[in-house]
């Protein structure tokens, strides 16, 4: 066998993304609160950079009080309104948000309850112990047995402490699973009755599929009572740990710009307090000029270019984000003026070639952004929507959105004893002349969180 080791030579192109055009990327699709972030490690690990942070100089955590310099900036940021927010000195005065409660998880709910009841010190020691087992929908999802038998207890002392755990509040807390959470309320409510508990254990899926017949028929009772007994489970919270604090942080929203209309014109007005004011400090400049250490020098070249390529990328993305907003303008002049029913269909795609640029760039550019307009505070991504083509105002594409809500209004003022199957919903579009199919109402209607007609119905 004979092998082949002739050398050939042939031409390809390659896009190699050097680490810059990554970092030019990835801070293009930042938010303002991530980008925020970002800066601030930076800030800490390259002594070129300078910037004013307005941090406040207090003790207590760091981030908390980004957090609140960010959202004293959105205030003055919106100058929408007439009222006067004041002035606040941080040395004098008593800030309004130190006010504020704290978050109150579900575990430190059920404590401070546990703490309150007229309980043996040792039963409330085992329901903190399970309080602390609690998944993130509040249920106890350990087997009692394998409870008692890790804190070497009976299962009857067990009991007695689960008890006391499912008679806190919320109702439904610590059930082993959905059915006995529903069962717990439905037993605090004192009206579990047969019917109830059977259709809890054989048939929620049937009303979840709005079969009420079917279970009419295996419990023999009317399909009316069957109904109002889906009616009244549909009413029961399957997850008691709604509504109490998780845990995550929530950021807060920080417009990039915002749209104002001064003398019947509108203009861009770029958010220049969202990020700090970046710039090189000059004191490190003069290790470059002292020629004597190499390392020092070399070290202080490579921070400096990575600083100067930070602040030249920042400038970029808001100047990427500008030229956007302003075709933005020009496009959707109505839907400033008149509101969400004039929203026109524009797609990123048609952005990026008027603009000359990627559809990505687009894409990287509105993700996650942000801005303020006389009708609130608005994600950009939500104005690009695509079209269908009608046969009124000469032919004029009509937003994707405002036909879904077109759907919705005629689903919410539908006769539930009979409501409208998607073709007839296609056939009423299609009269106000909107050229749509079936099958695309279907879409919409899934995507708008619209159950099918069937599942709609009301007996």
């Amino acid at each position: 066998m004979k092998l082949d080791f002739n050398l050939n030579l042939s031409q390809e192109q390659r896009l190699v993304m050097t680490q810059q055009m990554q970092l030019s990327i990835k801070l293009l699709q930042m938010s303002s609160c991530d980008l925020r972030e970002y800066i601030d490690n930076e800030f800490t690990e390259n002594p070129m950079l300078e910037g004013n942070f307005d941090t406040v100089q207090e003790e207590g955590n760091y981030q908390d009080k980004i957090d609140y310099k960010e959202m004293i900036k959105y205030l003055e940021f919106d100058n929408y309104g007439s009222q006067n927010y004041g002035s606040y000195d941080s040395d004098n005065d008593v800030s309004p948000f130190n006010f504020i409660t704290k978050k109150q998880s579900l575990t430190e709910y059920l404590h401070e309850q546990v703490l309150e009841c007229n309980e043996d010190e040792f039963i409330k020691t085992i329901v903190g112990y399970m309080i602390e087992n609690l998944d993130s929908r509040g249920y106890l999802s350990f087997p009692l047995k394998d409870i008692c038998r890790e804190l070497e207890i009976s299962e009857k002392l067990g009991k007695e402490a689960l008890d006391v755990l499912q008679d806190l509040e919320p109702d439904g807390i610590g059930a082993k699973d959905l059915k006995e959470c529903l069962k717990i309320q439905l037993i605090k409510r004192g009206i579990l009755d047969e019917n109830l508990e059977d259709i809890i254990d054989n048939y929620l899926d049937s009303i979840a599929d709005n079969k009420y017949i079917n279970i009419s028929k295996a419990l023999k009772i009317t399909p009316k009572e069957a109904q109002s007994c889906g009616d009244l489970i549909k009413t029961l919270e399957p997850k008691p740990s709604r509504g109490f604090y998780t845990g995550e942080e929530v950021k807060f929203i920080i417009p990039d710009a915002s749209i104002r209309k001064i003398d019947g014109e509108y203009f861009v007005i770029m958010n220049e307090g969202a990020l700090p004011r970046l710039s090189i400090n000059s004191l490190y400049k003069q290790i470059i000029n002292n020629k004597g250490d190499k390392q020092a020098e070399e070290y202080v070249k490579n921070k400096l270019n990575s600083a100067m390529f930070l602040i030249k990328s920042i400038e970029q993305r808001k100047g990427t984000l500008l030229r956007i907003l302003e075709k933005v303008i020009k496009k959707q002049i109505e839907y400033f003026d008149k509101g969400q029913k004039y929203l026109k269909p524009m797609s990123l795609k048609e952005m990026a070639e008027e603009l000359e640029v990627h559809e990505s760039t687009i894409s990287r550019a509105v993700r996650d952004k942000y801005v303020l307009t006389s009708m609130g505070t608005i994600k950009i991504k939500d104005i690009f929507t695509t079209g269908l083509t009608s046969n009124e105002n000469g032919g004029e594409d009509v937003a994707v959105v405002n036909i879904k809500k077109k759907i919705k209004t005629l689903v919410d003022e539908e006769n539930r004893i009979k409501p409208l199957s998607d073709q007839v919903i296609c056939n009423e579009l299609n009269k106000k002349g909107l050229n749509i199919s079936r099958r695309t109402v279907a879409k919409y209607r899934e995507e708008l969180g619209i159950r099918s007609s069937s599942k709609r119905k009301r007996i």
